[in-house]
């Protein structure tokens, strides 16, 4: 933790933040292109999805980079650098895992789409837009602290409500679906749908771990 004379006195450089939004920012728009991939009924239109999604994770990635390489040559942090690396890993996560559920999408091409998939969409749709919040208010930690918290505890309870609609979705799956190639390719999107919630609310866990150290 840098509570340092020096590191009150030195100037701390923003671009973290910068780099952290940019990354909230495509996580928003490659969920925002999954729940749109979720209402396609073609194979051409879920390829093109896929590929869309892949340009925005390539996207996270190249920023991940910069990240780790500004972390290496800056001498002051706003935060501890192992912080900073890990809430930039686990907002990667969250990406990956978006285009994970794309790809599985263009390669199962389920015959119908469940309506459960659509409710987890929404729910990773909603969690990226929280984390994107969280960013513009990350700068100002201990002012937005009341703020992020608030924001920790809805991702908290996205991942509950997933967990709720996964849980009955295999349930019903089971029950109702008899073409056991479909089945087993629902089973697998609503598993992958409902990990990515877990990873969102990762996220949640890691600003509330900064909040801990510096708020």
């Amino acid at each position: 933790m840098q509570n340092s004379l020096l590191s009150r006195f030195t100037p701390k450089e923003p671009k973290f933040f910068d780099f952290l939004k940019k990354v909230s920012v495509l996580s928003v728009e490659a969920a925002t292109l999954l729940g749109e991939a979720l209402k396609t009924n073609t194979i051409e239109e879920r390829q093109d999805y896929f590929h869309r999604i892949k340009e925005k994770e390539h996207d996270a990635d190249v920023v991940a980079h910069e990240i780790f390489e500004a972390l290496e040559s800056s001498f002051i942090t706003p935060f501890d650098r192992e912080d900073i690396q890990e809430l930039s890993n686990r907002m990667d996560d969250v990406i990956d895992l978006i285009n994970g559920v794309s790809k599985r999408m263009a390669i199962y091409n389920p015959n119908t789409i469940h309506p459960s998939l659509h409710d987890l969409g929404r729910i990773i749709c909603e969690g990226t837009k929280l984390i994107d919040e969280a960013m513009d208010l990350l700068p100002a930690l201990r002012k937005n602290k009341n703020n992020l918290k608030n924001i920790i505890e809805k991702l908290h309870r996205f991942e509950n409500e997933a967990d709720d609609v996964y849980e009955k979705a295999v349930t019903a799956v089971f029950a109702n679906e008899t073409n056991a190639i479909e089945l087993i390719k629902t089973k697998g999107l609503l598993a992958e749908l409902e990990g990515t919630t877990d990873a969102a609310e990762h996220v949640g866990k890691i600003l509330g771990t900064i909040i801990v150290k510096y708020a």
